[in-house]
């Protein structure tokens, strides 16, 4: 889709910022369910046989995709050398990104609640990382002193966000703990612990001059 003329009027960019939202959301979960599907823990290279047809999707989207609007939009089909190395470059980084990420879920191992937890590690980190790598190649204007407080605020609660999800991710749900704990009776069968207790026996014993 061509670039708009106006970016401050067009809202566009918002819609289009939070499709990737709910794309890179889902990805892995879905990522996660495809490895299961390809043999799970019984298959030391299931991910990385999902991760195969990751590629072919992106073979589908991102050439055939952009090759028909171009067409379509009568575009012109000149390629700069530098943008088609510098895009070679990012989409080098983001496939590097997608294969650690299938390492980063492998790693987990038979902990499938875990994954939530990877993705919030990346999607965290992963502006951080914009932020910073974008400000060195374009620095401010006035100097980094002109950055506002909040900018530096904004990435400190990203930082504490992934660290408090890292660390108070819900687990799952222990076996047998909402079940009552069983007592050997008399007889030698189980018990619940809450049936009501025997009354003691007593012995009528004479009285002692």
């Amino acid at each position: 889709m061509p670039d708009s003329a106006t970016p401050q009027s067009n809202m566009m960019w918002l819609l289009f910022a939070l499709l990737v939202v709910v794309f890179w959301g889902c990805y892995g979960v879905a990522m996660h369910a495809a490895s299961v599907e390809m043999g799970g823990s019984s298959d030391p290279y299931s991910r990385y046989k999902a991760y195969i047809f990751v590629g072919v999707a992106y073979v589908i989207v991102a050439i055939l995709a952009p090759a028909v609007l171009m067409g379509v939009g009568g575009a012109s089909w000149a390629f700069p050398s530098k943008g088609i190395l510098l895009s070679l470059v990012a989409g080098t980084l983001g496939a590097f990104g997608a294969f650690f990420v299938l390492s980063a879920m492998g790693s987990v191992g038979t902990r499938p609640w875990m994954i939530p937890v990877v993705m919030c590690v990346v999607f965290a980190g992963a502006p951080i990382v914009n932020a910073v790598v974008a400000l060195a190649f374009h620095p401010p204007k006035s100097g980094w002193g002109s950055i506002h407080p909040l900018f530096w605020a904004g990435i400190f609660v990203a930082v504490i966000g992934a660290g408090m999800v890292t660390y108070y991710k819900p687990g799952p749900k222990k076996p047998g703990a909402a079940a009552a704990p069983q007592v050997e009776s008399a007889t030698g069968g189980a018990a619940p612990t809450d049936a009501p207790a025997a009354e003691p026996a007593t012995t009528a014993t004479p009285d002692s001059k």
